[in-house]
């Protein structure tokens, strides 16, 4: 989530990546509270504890990762459900193995005190991201209000320029984060129109591994899975040590354990149970078949997608049992 963050850390990592090795899994994220507990499960040897080697890196340049990802130079990566879709091509297919954490309030809307809602932003100028989860958020929020993003006037630019924006009176409402959400909706003029508290799991942090990843190195994914379950464990216990950890592993803006911890309230981790609930069965699909279903239909309209693909496609049930 949230892959504009520290752009110039772009291609660190992995500008000149080896093809992913048996045995160990690369997995690459960009700098983000959700996946702090990544760190928590390295540093206190649980990945060890149950039988996988996994080399974390940073990479914030979502294109670069994604391609990284595609060329086979990754085995997993980390972000919003949304956006895989985005840069699937043919003859490449993905999964998603595990939930990570979930939009709880992190994510939303602000607008003038007189918008009341979705609604009243028809005709109106609303700056976000185009391209980005903003949109993605925006445009599903309109679509059940029986909107599109032609009702409104875009205004496109950063989430943080797009919080900016609206504090200083220049657009109706703005689609942004933490902590540009909080300040616009604390602003004399301004309100906050709808959060991702408002819609559970439409924005919700997955790890995504590829196909071959998937019938290869099963093994390997659930032992990384049983420990991602085993870091929020320690996390509830010891949330001192935790957020110490996690704040180290993912740095950048997030480095101070203080800072960390006041992200964090915007969303929640998903546990076993959670990622069970989220996942559903095939029987009986859960939330992310519905949220994939937005982001495929979303990004289709804009010709974001290249290739016909259904969430069934994608959505993988057989790593979350661990």
């Amino acid at each position: 989530m949230k892959m504009f963050w520290k752009a110039a850390l772009a291609g660190l990592a992995f500008a000149s990546a080896l093809p992913a090795e048996a045995g160990t899994l690369k997995l690459a994220h960009s700098t983000w509270v959700g996946y702090g507990p990544f760190y928590i499960a390295r540093d206190k040897d649980f990945f060890k504890e149950e039988g996988v080697d996994v080399e974390l890196s940073i990479m914030e340049d979502t294109p670069l990762k994604m391609g990284a990802f595609m060329a086979g130079q990754l085995d997993m990566v980390a972000s919003t459900a949304d956006e895989f879709p985005i840069y699937l091509k043919e003859g490449k297919s993905i999964r998603y193995v595990l939930a990570v954490d979930n939009s709880k309030g992190g994510d939303g809307i602000v607008s003038n005190k007189e918008i009341n809602s979705i609604a009243d932003l028809k005709g109106k100028k609303v700056a976000f991201e185009e391209g980005s989860v903003s949109q993605f958020f925006f445009n599903a929020v309109l679509k059940e209000a029986g909107l599109t993003q032609a009702d409104v006037e875009v205004v496109n630019m950063t989430a943080t320029d797009a919080g900016t924006a609206f504090a200083s009176k220049n657009v109706d409402a703005a689609v942004t984060w933490e902590p540009a959400l909080s300040q616009g909706a604390n602003s004399a003029h301004g309100k906050l129109l709808v959060s991702s508290a408002d819609k559970p799991g439409l924005i919700t942090d997955v790890v995504a591994v590829s196909a071959e990843t998937a019938a290869n190195k099963a093994d390997d994914v659930k032992a990384f899975v049983r420990a991602w379950y085993k870091a929020l464990d320690f996390l509830a216990k010891n949330p001192d040590e935790g957020y110490a950890i996690m704040a180290k592993g993912v740095g950048g803006w997030l480095e101070k354990p203080e800072d960390f911890k006041a992200t964090v309230t915007g969303i929640e981790y998903l546990d076993k149970a959670k990622n069970e609930a989220f996942f559903g069965t095939k029987e009986a699909p859960g939330q992310i078949y519905k949220t994939l279903g937005f982001a495929l239909d979303i990004w289709k309209g804009f010709g974001r997608i290249q290739v016909d693909v259904k969430p069934e496609d994608i959505v993988d049930h057989g790593f979350i049992g661990g």
